[in-house]
Formats: structure tokens, sequence, C-alpha cells
């Protein structure tokens, strides 16, 4: 499969045999537990291999059709690892991702230094690839969770980041908000070049790093799945992965004996995060108003 190849099958099926060979079948199918927005299975297959599947409605196909992109993406920068990507498609009234199945183990000894080094080799890649048209963006529209992500390619990161982050999640939940909080979210669109800055390198991000889409792989070594990628400053993936609590701060010593951390950069991390935290407002409602109104209010 190409970077970003995505033939849709009509069938599990045939995408089990591109996978795995033509006699190889499915002979049991074993639930996965975990997330909320897929299904999940454990393919087992009759040459004594396995197989990971997520499944969904016809209608949320292109979720996937998003995850793969995403997921050929970091995998071309050669920095960290992924699990392969099989096949997308849809089969008797539902869509699907085929992918490989990764048996989970302990966390290798180095592991937070090994996720740190990949992820700063990740955003030190060439991203000029992944967006025709301007520096910052991605190719595609694809989802932060179960919200669209608009990924229009833009010449510089800060109009990216007002036009294209947190304009769009404002105007969603402008039914949340009062007229002084619609008065100060629009100030701060205005005054965004106060608080960024324009990087000196674009870099391929995850887009949605906290610690539920990083998992081990069987030798206790990092693995990244789940993405919502695109083009931009890489000081919105470090701080991502600071809005739930934080990561090992091995993974941050490691990420930085790689990457200069830019002063203020503790200015700007709740900035980078409100995107996040009114994604979470529009998705699952007013436990995240009063976040987000004290983060616009901050700034």
């Amino acid at each position: 499969m190409g970077l970003f190849d995505l033939s849709m099958f009509s069938s599990l099926k045939e995408a089990v045999h591109l996978a795995r060979g033509k006699d190889v079948t499915v002979v049991d199918r074993q639930v996965v537990h975990g997330g909320d927005a897929n299904e999940a299975y454990r393919l087992i297959l009759s040459d004594g291999g396995s197989l990971f599947l997520k499944a969904n409605s016809i209608s949320n196909a292109d979720f996937f059709r998003a995850e793969a992109e995403g997921i050929a993406a970091i995998k071309s920068t050669k920095a960290v690892r992924v699990p392969e990507i099989y096949a997308v498609g849809t089969d008797d009234g539902y869509s699907f991702l085929l992918m490989e199945y990764i048996e989970r183990a302990y966390y290798a000894p180095d592991f937070w230094e090994n996720l740190g080094i990949c992820l700063a080799n990740m955003h030190m890649a060439d991203a000029s690839a992944f967006v025709t048209g301007g520096k910052y963006g991605f190719q595609s529209d694809n989802y932060i969770g179960a919200g669209a992500q608009k990924n229009t390619p833009k010449s510089g990161w800060i109009e990216f980041f007002s036009e294209c982050r947190l304009r769009p999640q404002f105007e969603l939940a402008s039914k949340y908000f009062d007229n002084d909080t619609i008065k100060h979210a629009s100030k701060l669109l205005d005054n965004l070049d106060r608080y960024l800055f324009e990087p000196e390198k674009p870099s391929l991000l995850h887009g949605d790093l906290w610690s539920g889409n990083f998992m081990t792989d069987e030798k206790g070594d990092s693995l990244l799945i789940d993405p919502a990628v695109y083009v931009g400053c890489n000081e919105a993936d470090i701080a991502m992965t600071e809005l739930f609590g934080g990561f090992d701060r091995r993974f941050y010593e490691s990420y930085f004996s790689v990457i200069d951390q830019v002063p203020g950069y503790s200015e700007r991390r709740d900035l980078y995060n409100l995107y996040h935290l009114t994604n979470h407002l529009n998705l699952f409602g007013s436990t995240y108003l009063s976040a987000v109104v004290r983060t616009i209010e901050k700034y």
C-alpha cells in the first residue's frame, strides 16, 4: 500500500486474503475491550495467526479512512512504530479497518525514553509531503475523537491554529457561551500572535496524544495508535500529553534532549489545549464549560 493508497474493499474475506493469503480464513472472533467508539475484535486465523479488526456502521466508514491515512503518514517518517494497516472496507452493513494484531507487553525499562526520542524524531522529519498549497494542515480533513477536524492548508501556524482549530470549535460551542465569553473568544482569535510564534520547522503531529493513544508492542517498546494527524507546531503535541495529568518525566527529558524547548512554552500550553477542551465541550457537554471559559479568560 502506498502512503495514501487506500482502496476500499467490499468484503472482510477479501481483505483477509490480501493480508495473509487466499487460503487463510477466519476461524474465530474474540471481542477486544478498551475502546468506546468502535467494536473491536481479535480475528483468529486458520494459519494460526491473528489480525485486529475495528468495525462500525457504514455511515462511519470515513473515520477508518482518516485513521488509516494518519497511521500511514506517521509510518512514512520511519521515526516511531505504528500498527500495520491492511485494509479499509465495508461488508454486510458495516465498515471496517483491518490491521496488525499486537500482543501488549509490560513497559520495557527504557519505554519512556524511547517514546520521547521517537516522538521527537517524528517531529523532526520532513513534513512537506503531507500538505499541498501551504505549510500547515494536511492533505484531507479528518477527526479529533468523534469530532470533525478541519485541515485546510495555511501558510502560517498562527493562522492555521486560529482558523482550523479554535474558530471552528468556538462556533460549535457558541450555544454554551454567554455574551461575555463570545466577546472574549473573538478577542483571543484576533490576538493569537501575542501568544503563539511561527515555528522554524513544521512538524507532523499525532494530534491526539494522550495516554490512551500509545501502547506497548510485544517487546514492551512504544507504539502510537489512533492518530488525528496534521502538520503543525510540535508544542501542540507536547501540550496534549499534559492535558490529563502528563507523561512520565523521562519522556519529557528524552524529548527535549533532541528538540530544544522554546522559552515560554508553559504560557502557551493551555492555549494549545483549549482546542481539545472545547472539542470535549462540543462532544460531551457542559462538564467542560468552566475549564473552557477559564482558559479563554486567562488569555
